[in-house]
């Protein structure tokens, strides 16, 4: 990540830019390169079709370029309402704007970021996730990208994009999928199947889906909200019971409703069972002499810290379900922008990769926050910050004192699920 102390003594804070490949490399994670792979594969009489939200990154701008030469036929769809300068001043010079035209009737966003490659007449795999195709999204903050190798999921993504490829407004796009991806039953069903589910939508019915859906987790929840939490989840946040529940977010709200959205999540984070972090910068001081960090690739940024939408339902358990996608889970998300998500359930590998991705970066930002605490910068407080415990009395169960044997509490619910009792 850009926001770390890694890269501060990694490359001397210097942008990237200035410090050149080893910089971009360590940044992406390996995640231009992946997309870079996934375009490679599309050559003479294959097809690839993509609707991408911020499409400015050169990098793929070549790598479709080549596609292109290589005799594959490619039709991309870029948001042309509040992106549309910024894209188009990117592909001035890449070869690749006659491939390309922009969607300039969404709600609001054309926020997808997919692309959908047809290979010997079949559809056959889609990239999708939430990365943004500019040097920002790549290598400025958190996110994620998926590739899914089936025919069936391909056929649908395809199909959606002849929706948007039309280029109509919300209601009629609204039917159009919402008809391709009707809203699932309210129980997922067990054959392990994927479940593609496009935006917007005529209802809200999807959304209110996901919060049934983490309404009932039995043991654990996980959830990262990039701008804020819906009221539906807020709900399914506050309760006191032995499900432990964990949000990560970029900020605690957005707008207007900033204060408000504020208020909620720090009333619901004094739950014992939900345990909150939300994006932040490292709290200088001299004592523990922490490096001073960038937050930006370009000057331009909207995003700092967390930018996937992702959410686990019992990850460790024996039915996990990821749900995850380009939409915040938000009501513009589900009836208005153009958006798309995957509904994946009983991939123990997917769920797996997901939850240590998760807890990363919750790790991360937790402690980062915990600098911000009142009195967090106290002497008594900055030494205490050199142990995680002062002393190993929580192993004996310490009569209660720590809370990792105290039924209800978060350290006893962490200590249960991640030890696998």
């Amino acid at each position: 990540m850009l926001t770390s102390q890694e890269y501060a003594r990694r490359f001397q804070n210097l942008p990237p830019n200035q410090v050149g490949h080893a910089a971009y490399d360590w940044l992406s994670r390996g995640l231009v390169e992946g997309l870079e792979a996934f375009l490679s594969q599309a050559g003479q009489g294959d097809e690839l079709y993509g609707a991408i939200f911020e499409f400015e990154n050169k990098r793929i701008h070549v790598a479709i370029r080549a596609a292109h030469d290589r005799g594959a036929k490619i039709k991309i769809l870029y948001d042309g309402d509040s992106q549309r300068e910024g894209n188009e001043d990117a592909l001035k010079g890449s070869g690749i704007a006659g491939l390309t035209k922009a969607r300039t009737r969404s709600g609001q966003f054309a926020h997808n970021k997919f692309f959908v490659l047809r290979r010997a007449g079949k559809f056959s795999e889609v990239w999708t996730g939430s990365t943004n195709l500019s040097d920002n999204g790549i290598f400025g903050h958190s996110n994620n990208a998926h590739i899914i190798r089936d025919q069936k999921i391909a056929d649908a993504y395809f199909a959606y994009w002849e929706v948007l490829n039309k280029d109509k407004t919300v209601r009629p796009t609204a039917t159009a999928s919402t008809a391709i991806s009707p809203t699932p039953p309210q129980q997922i069903n067990t054959s392990g199947d994927t479940v593609a589910v496009f935006s917007p939508r005529t209802d809200l019915a999807a959304l209110d889906w996901y919060a049934q859906l983490a309404g009932n987790a039995e043991r654990a929840l996980f959830t990262t909200f990039a701008f804020g939490m819906n009221s539906r989840f807020v709900t399914v946040y506050d309760q006191t019971d032995d499900v432990l529940r964990f949000a990560l977010m970029e900020k605690k709200g957005n707008g207007r409703n900033y204060k408000v959205q504020a208020a909620e999540v720090d009333r619901i984070r004094k739950r014992p069972n939900t345990i909150v972090a939300v994006g932040n910068y490292i709290t200088t001081n001299a004592f523990d002499r922490w490096l001073k960090e960038i937050d930006r690739v370009q000057d331009d940024v909207h995003v700092r810290f967390v930018h996937t939408k992702y959410m686990l339902i019992d990850p460790l358990g024996s039915k996990p379900i990821v749900i995850v996608g380009s939409a915040n889970f938000s009501k513009a998300s589900t009836d208005t922008n153009d958006e798309n998500m995957l509904v994946i359930e009983n991939n123990d590998a997917v769920s797996d990769i997901y939850l240590g991705e998760f807890m990363r970066l919750f790790s991360h930002y937790a402690f980062r926050e915990s600098l911000t605490f009142k009195k967090s910068n106290k002497p008594a407080d900055i030494l205490r910050r050199k142990h995680l415990k002062e002393d190993h009395s929580w192993i004996d169960g310490d009569g209660g004192n720590s809370g990792y044997f105290v039924q209800g509490f978060d350290r006893a619910l962490r200590r249960l699920y991640f030890s696998g009792q």
